[in-house]
């Protein structure tokens, strides 16, 4: 289990996006449309994971998806841009949906999903969800499975340019959350992913560091990306 990528929920334009990421060196895309679902987005991918800039891009079929995450987007879009959550990719995942629902978690089963690109090319890959009302707690991660094998999706990237060597050197190094209750929330996420609580209410995945910060706010959301350098 790895984190697969960040989800960043935006209503601006996301040719601006693109623009604005390149001023600064990043070669960001426009990733494509998710036609089932209403959304499109834009993406910048980093040597260990990337960065989706989700938007709504029509709204009644956003309504009618009925999927979790684009619940979410509407949800949370209407107090403003941010965090949405993020997406850990799991190897075997109907294998892993058994394993959480026997720890009591109740899923979303799961899901196929796909995306159509710029170019047309269709993408596709499996989803899984925890069951969770929308509402002032951490939203639960939500886990993927692509069908295109790690290192046959990675060439891809590399070859058509959405992974230049200059986002290469990235890396996302931490997602911190700001939470009320750092020790419950923690716990929680151990358990659903079956790894060990590090020092100061932290998980340490293979690629990545999640923290759980204490904060009085309105709601308990990812707050903050950590990018730096790759490690080589």
């Amino acid at each position: 289990m790895k984190l697969d990528h960040v989800v960043y929920f935006t209503e601006k334009d996301l040719s601006q996006i693109v623009e604005g990421q390149r001023r600064e060196g990043r070669q960001a895309i426009i990733g494509g449309r998710h036609e089932n679902w209403g959304t499109h987005n834009a993406l910048l991918y980093m040597k260990n994971a990337y960065v989706e800039w989700l938007a709504v891009e029509h709204l009644e079929i956003a309504e009618e998806a009925h999927l979790p995450l684009i619940d979410l987007l509407l949800s949370d879009i209407q107090e403003g841009e941010g965090w949405g959550t993020i997406c850990l990719s799991v190897e075997g995942i109907e294998r892993f949906n058994e394993e959480i629902e026997n720890k009591g978690f109740r899923t979303s089963g799961v899901l196929a999903a796909q995306r159509r690109t710029v170019d047309g090319q269709l993408l596709k890959w499996k989803l899984l969800f925890v069951e969770q009302p929308i509402s002032a707690e951490l939203p639960y991660p939500f886990f993927i499975e692509w069908e295109e094998a790690e290192e046959t999706r990675t060439a891809r990237l590399k070859a058509e340019g959405s992974l230049s060597p200059e986002n290469e050197s990235l890396a996302i190094r931490e997602c911190i959350f700001h939470v009320e209750d750092p020790l419950k929330e923690t716990a929680e996420w151990a358990i659903l992913l079956s790894q060990k609580v590090g020092d100061a209410h932290q998980i340490a995945l293979p690629n990545v560091i999640l923290k759980f910060v204490e904060h009085q706010g309105k709601k308990d959301r990812l707050v903050d990306v950590v990018i730096g350098q790759a490690e080589r």
